[in-house]
C-alpha cells in the first residue's frame, strides 16, 4: 500500500459514497451471521485507517482486533480510538492456532502478487477455529485495473471463481460469493478503459470526495445493491468480491 494513500483515505473515508456504500453492502452480508452467532474474539487482518474495525466495533459491539503493518494506517486508527491495535504482518499473524472465531480481511489480498494471496489465506485459516468465520473482500477483474490501482500498489485483481477456489484450498468452505458495485461497472470501464488512457493520466489517488450532490448520486445504486444483496441475490459481475466462508 502506498503510505501516501492513509491520508486520503481518513479524510474522505466517512463520507465519500465508496465507502459508505461498500459499508452498506458489508452491514447486509455480516448482519443475519452475527444476529445468529455471538462472536467474542474478532480479528481485522490489515485495518487500514481504522475505520471499518470502529464502524463494526461499533455496530456489533465486538472486542474487535485489528491490525495493520504500515505505521501510517495505524497512526489514524490510534486517532480514532481504536483499543486493540498492533502491527502486525497478515503473513505471519502474531497469534497462536484459533485464536479467532471471525476474522474480516478488507481489500488487503490484492496487494500481494498473484499466487502470493496463499500465505495469508493460509493464516487467516491458522488463526481461525474449526467453523469460524471469513469476511473477505477483494477488488476485482484486471481490466479494472486503473491509474489508482497504480498509485495504491495493487498488484493483482480477482475474478470470483479465481478467488474462491483460493479461498477453499485454504481450508475453507464457501458460504456466499457475490461480486459488488456491480450497477457502476459500465462507468468504470468508460473511464478506466476509456478516458484514463485518452487523457495520459497519471497515477493518483481516486479516493476524492465529490460534489454533494455527485456523492449522493453514486451512492444509489450501491444502496440499491446492498438491499438486492440482502434479499439473496450474488451479482455476476461487479468491480469487487466479497465472500463469506467457514473455516473446515
Amino acid at each position: 500500500m502506498n503510505p501516501a494513500e492513509f491520508n486520503h483515505l481518513a479524510a474522505a473515508e466517512q463520507d465519500m459514497w465508496w465507502f459508505r456504500g461498500m459499508r452498506r453492502i458489508l452491514d447486509e452480508l455480516l448482519d443475519p451471521l452475527a444476529r445468529d452467532r455471538s462472536f467474542t474474539r474478532v480479528l481485522e487482518a490489515g485495518c487500514g485507517t481504522g475505520a471499518n474495525a470502529r464502524h463494526l466495533a461499533a455496530r456489533h459491539h465486538w472486542p474487535l482486533t485489528a491490525l495493520d503493518l504500515a505505521p501510517e494506517g495505524l497512526a489514524h486508527a490510534r486517532a480514532l480510538g481504536l483499543p486493540r491495535l498492533l502491527q502486525a504482518d497478515i503473513t505471519a499473524l502474531p497469534f497462536p492456532n484459533r485464536a479467532f472465531d471471525l476474522l474480516l480481511s478488507l481489500d488487503v489480498l490484492p496487494h500481494f502478487a498473484p499466487g502470493r494471496e496463499a500465505r495469508p489465506l493460509a493464516e487467516f485459516a491458522r488463526v481461525l477455529e474449526p467453523g469460524g468465520w471469513l469476511v473477505l473482500r477483494a477488488a476485482a477483474l484486471c481490466i479494472l485495473s486503473s491509474r489508482h490501482s497504480q498509485f495504491v500498489h495493487e498488484r493483482q485483481r480477482f475474478t470470483r471463481p479465481g478467488l474462491c477456489r483460493a479461498v477453499e484450498a485454504a481450508g475453507f468452505r464457501i458460504h456466499r460469493a457475490t461480486y459488488a458495485n456491480s450497477l457502476l461497472l459500465p462507468v468504470a470501464l468508460a473511464k478506466f478503459r476509456l478516458w484514463e488512457p485518452l487523457t495520459r493520466a497519471r497515477p493518483s489517488s481516486g479516493v476524492v470526495l465529490p460534489a454533494p450532490w455527485l456523492n449522493r448520486a453514486l451512492e444509489l445504486p450501491l444502496r440499491a445493491e446492498a438491499a438486492l444483496i440482502r434479499r439473496g441475490l450474488n451479482f455476476p459481475l461487479g468491480q469487487s468480491v466479497v465472500i463469506l466462508a467457514q473455516r473446515r
